[in-house]
């Protein structure tokens, strides 16, 4: 049975996710924007914490540890080359390392950009993927530490996963991305369609989070530097896809 994955809600608009799995009662959390919420939850469906993934160092990613480990003893898994920046770790992974949790392995991939030392968790048999600041909804990360080219490699990895994965991003940015995207995609129809589901799940409350990763294929500009229209839109015709991701970036921060 695949693993049964929970959206919390934290802050004013991050999320947080638990992943549990019946049969071993195992439960991991990945990223703690806040205590409160997370803790609720685990009180509410009777379940309790063994593992803590942290995808990165930022404080709307791991500020509600503490209060989540005073109640739960989890092991805490986050990226080697965040160690000196994070929480102490229990397991500390890099690129191409995988670990087990309830039967299944985990797979740990290097996406760095947003910061340096980001990692995102793929659970290859859910069909998930747990992608935080970097591969968002109809967007991607603002670049604090790393360059284009180091983002669209670690965005280049996640495009190549199946098309099937559940991107499970760290935000609801989705209706703003949205406004975005369609200034550098507007012939898009899979777009505008896209558009106007999020319109309306947003109108109602609902999370546009998690996506399916050929969804953003489709329709998320920043995996789609190779585009004719985008590369057009933007002047850039027949330019290196790098390079075109570069520009969509810098229009996303100025727009």
């Amino acid at each position: 049975m695949p693993h049964q994955i929970i959206t919390v809600p934290c802050l004013s608009d991050n999320y947080a996710f638990l992943i549990h799995d019946d049969e071993s009662g195992q439960t991991a959390l990945v990223d703690a924007p806040a205590s409160e919420p997370i803790l609720a939850e685990l009180t509410a469906r009777g379940w309790t914490l063994s593992h803590v993934l942290l995808t990165h160092h930022h404080w709307d990613h791991v500020d509600g540890l503490a209060g989540i480990l005073a109640a739960h003893s989890a092991q805490v898994v986050g990226a080697s080359a965040d160690a000196h920046r994070l929480p102490p770790l229990d397991l500390a992974v890099t690129e191409g390392d995988s670990f087990e949790f309830a039967g299944e392995t985990v797979q740990v991939l290097d996406v760095s950009g947003h910061t340096l030392g980001h990692v995102a968790f793929h659970f290859p048999d859910s069909q998930a993927v747990f992608t935080a600041d970097s591969l968002m909804a109809l967007g991607c990360g603002r670049l604090f530490e790393g360059s284009p080219q180091v983002m669209w490699q670690s965005l280049s990895k996640l495009a190549a996963l199946p098309p099937q994965t559940l991107i499970y991003s760290g935000h609801e940015y989705t209706q703003a991305n949205a406004r975005f995207a369609i200034t550098v995609d507007p012939d898009n129809v899979a777009l505008h369609e896209r558009i106007d589901d999020i319109t309306a799940k947003r109108a109602k409350n609902i999370p546009t989070v998690p996506s399916k990763l050929a969804l953003e294929l489709a329709t998320n500009p920043f995996l789609r530097p190779d585009s004719t229209a985008i590369q057009t839109q933007v002047g850039m015709q027949g330019a290196d896809v790098s390079d075109v991701f570069a520009e969509i970036r810098r229009r996303k921060d100025a727009f």
